[in-house]
């Protein structure tokens, strides 16, 4: 086969000539070009916003989840969702290596590897959907998929179960920007504290904090919000967090109200927002101070709602798009699991043996 663009481009069907992300439909033929890697799926990771937003749409029945996942991947040539925008990843084994990638990668044919790049540019066809898990959108299917040469990929470990690895891997961006920008001494809020991603940035704002200290002085706190009783009792147990608020992430008022009385009118330096739902842009930008920072790792956010509800409420607040690479991103996400028990055992749990 011949080269084909190495982000892409030539699998863009419309509009011609775009990136593969922002494209309607791309090409999901099949095919290895010669900078490609052609993979055999084995388990796709739907992302949480778009898998809510799926489970929603089906009234939660499994074959209308599964209709509706063939229908957007029959349509778009990829699985990418037009609600959310979003996708997920992936884990398979390399079933082709096209020749101009052989000598400049390690990887074999038969490496089992996750993708870290989003299903909404990878293309990809689903023979048959085998399995789900509707908690954490672990979708078990036969089918196929192309990663194009700036695609990113880690080789899963084996001191990590398969699916721990996936689920870990799938949210690594976030504590892996969370390391960066938490800073001992800041009041930090984590919005979604109990999913995979607030579990994985509470720990690693915790990390960079330092320990937790009895002390009324401000001297850094950190915040865990999620909604219902299980969820708070949870976070409680971890004993990672300062404060754990049981409130809803889409009920602004109620949020900021809650932040100003844990910290005593201060409010936040830095909020992290990892909710998969829609409406919560306005608690993380009334719960940050001015000249605070808002960091919205959340696919269920909207941009002009972020940014035009900052305006409306008069706050002067740095708005940060959550990116789903870094530099170690990887890595670092499944240190965290294998260096801390209680997040290994939640993950296991959660996202299977």
């Amino acid at each position: 086969m011949p080269q084909g663009d190495p982000y892409g481009i030539h699998r863009s069907l419309e509009p011609k000539g775009a990136l593969p992300q922002p494209a309607w439909r791309i090409d999901n033929t099949m095919r290895c070009y010669d900078n490609e890697i052609l993979i055999d799926v084995e388990t796709l990771n739907i992302d949480s916003a778009s898998f809510e937003q799926i489970r929603q749409e089906a009234g939660d029945d499994p074959p209308r989840i599964a209709q509706i996942m063939q229908r957007i991947v029959a349509e778009r040539g990829k699985h990418h969702n037009p609600a959310t925008g979003s996708g997920g990843m992936l884990i398979g084994k390399a079933a082709q290596i096209g020749d101009s990638l052989r000598d400049r990668t390690d990887l074999q044919t038969g490496d089992r590897i996750a993708t870290l790049v989003s299903l909404s540019l990878t293309p990809l066809v689903i023979d048959e959907i085998l399995q789900m898990d509707r908690k954490s959108g672990q979708v078990d299917i036969r089918g196929q998929a192309i990663l194009f040469e700036t695609g990113l990929y880690a080789k899963l470990p084996d001191d990590l179960p398969l699916k721990v690895s996936l689920a870990a891997l799938d949210v690594c961006g976030a504590p892996a920007q969370s390391k960066k920008m938490v800073q001992p001494g800041q009041q930090v809020v984590v919005l979604g504290a109990s999913g995979k991603s607030g579990l994985l940035v509470l720990k690693q704002a915790r990390d960079n904090l330092g320990p937790k200290r009895e002390s009324a002085e401000r001297i850094g706190r950190l915040i865990a919000i999620d909604r219902g009783a299980a969820a708070c009792e949870r976070l409680r147990q971890l004993d990672w967090a300062d404060e754990v608020l049981d409130l809803d992430a889409t009920d602004p008022i109620a949020v900021m109200r809650a932040v100003a009385d844990v910290t005593s009118g201060q409010m936040a330096d830095l909020t992290i927002n990892c909710v998969n739902v829609p409406g919560t842009e306005m608690a993380s930008i009334l719960a940050t101070r001015d000249a605070g920072t808002v960091y919205f790792f959340s696919m269920a956010t909207s941009f002009t709602a972020a940014a035009l509800g900052a305006e409306g409420a008069g706050k002067d607040v740095t708005m940060l798009i959550g990116s789903g690479y870094t530099k170690g991103h990887a890595e670092l996400a499944l240190q965290l699991v294998r260096n801390t028990p209680q997040l290994r055992a939640i993950f296991t749990e959660r996202y299977g043996r």
